[in-house]
């Protein structure tokens, strides 16, 4: 039996925990997982005191994708009725950066739908970026897809000396499993990715779907491979059945209780204890009443809705927040009511 003050102490002295470990983790039985959220407080109040990173996302072209990545509701093939709309123009996104200033938000994350982003659209959110910092003091967070090869190093540093902050691109599953989730690109392509954004100057953002039919073994080795890749956000999202996809079926997440999907936040904290980490999508699906406890272990979440699903009401995340005695690192003043608009279908 794990002695889990133990093991938080020595997380703070530096030390790595083992594959082994992790294991043990993720098989807590319930009536114990409590005193892990615990001992992954005492990690996460070290290293982040009582703050609470805000981001918002903008989902800034939407449905248009040749990947078939089966989880994701804008992917080639997925029977979805979603909106699909080219990329918006800067000053659109420079608006709605306004707005998110507005709910409270430090993090403003430019979302993509796509293979790559074509050396037009690096040059749009490169623009919409140097507006953003101009009249906000929001980060920006791009995420557009595929960095490959030399264009690809162009292009990161394109966006990087544009004054993006930081590039998303998840690993999102194991690499062992990666060709059962998508067979237009591969595990290999996205650690390209984040290589190139890391070279080029910008923050690397890269997590996980857990909820895909990984085994427990899988999911600590991404764990593992995250601390070992020194991400440095990390956003630990848990799958929500999308119908009309590839995995639109609960059936890989039927076993997810609340307090599984507190072990496995608590895992990524402990296996990587200064990692910025982020509670994100399908929070509120999978951890249902007890998703404030998210918090005592991630530092971070999304704002409002995700990129085409919906997520709680913004007024209910600042009131978990200030509930648990947290603070937000925010950009600007918040409302209880604040909630971040949907952005127009602009059509094809």
């Amino acid at each position: 039996m794990l002695n889990l003050d133990t093991l938080a102490g020595r997380v703070l002295r530096g030390e790595r925990l083992s594959h082994r470990e992790g294991l043990e983790l993720l098989t807590l039985p319930d009536h114990d997982t409590l005193r892990l959220v615990d001992a992954a407080w005492r990690v996460r109040r070290e290293a982040f005191g009582d703050r609470v990173k805000v981001n918002v996302l903008l989902n800034a072209k939407s449905g248009i994708c040749a990947e078939d990545c089966h989880y994701c509701s804008q992917a080639k093939g997925a029977e979805t009725d979603i909106p699909r709309y080219r990329v918006l123009h800067p000053r659109e996104m420079l608006e709605e950066a306004r707005k998110a200033q507005a709910a409270g938000a430090q993090r403003y994350c430019i979302v993509l739908a796509g293979r790559g982003g074509t050396w037009s659209e690096v040059e749009q959110v490169g623009e919409a970026t140097r507006l953003i910092k101009a009249e906000t003091g929001l980060e920006v967070c791009a995420c557009m897809g595929l960095l490959l090869g030399e264009e690809g190093q162009k292009k990161a540093q394109a966006l990087r000396e544009a004054g993006v902050d930081a590039y998303n691109h998840n690993l999102n599953t194991h690499e062992d499993h990666y060709s059962n989730i998508c067979s237009t690109h591969t595990y290999a392509d996205r650690v390209e990715t984040l290589t190139h954004a890391a070279q080029a100057g910008m923050s690397t953002c890269s997590g996980v779907i857990i909820g895909m039919g990984e085994s427990l073994e899988q999911i600590v080795d991404l764990a593992a491979t995250l601390r070992d890749r020194g991400a440095d956000s990390i956003p630990v999202n848990f799958l929500i059945p999308i119908d009309g996809t590839g995995l639109d079926g609960a059936q890989t997440t039927a076993h997810f209780t609340p307090w599984f999907c507190l072990r496995v936040l608590s895992l990524f904290r402990l296996f990587n204890p200064r990692a910025e980490l982020r509670a994100s999508a399908g929070r509120e699906l999978h951890l249902r009443s007890l998703q404030p406890l998210a918090l005592l272990v991630a530092n971070s979440i999304f704002l409002g809705n995700y990129l085409t699903e919906e997520g709680q009401a913004a007024g209910a995340d600042w009131a978990m927040i200030e509930d648990l005695g947290l603070h937000a690192d925010a950009s600007g003043p918040h409302r209880l009511n604040a909630q971040p608009q949907p952005v127009p279908a602009l059509g094809d």
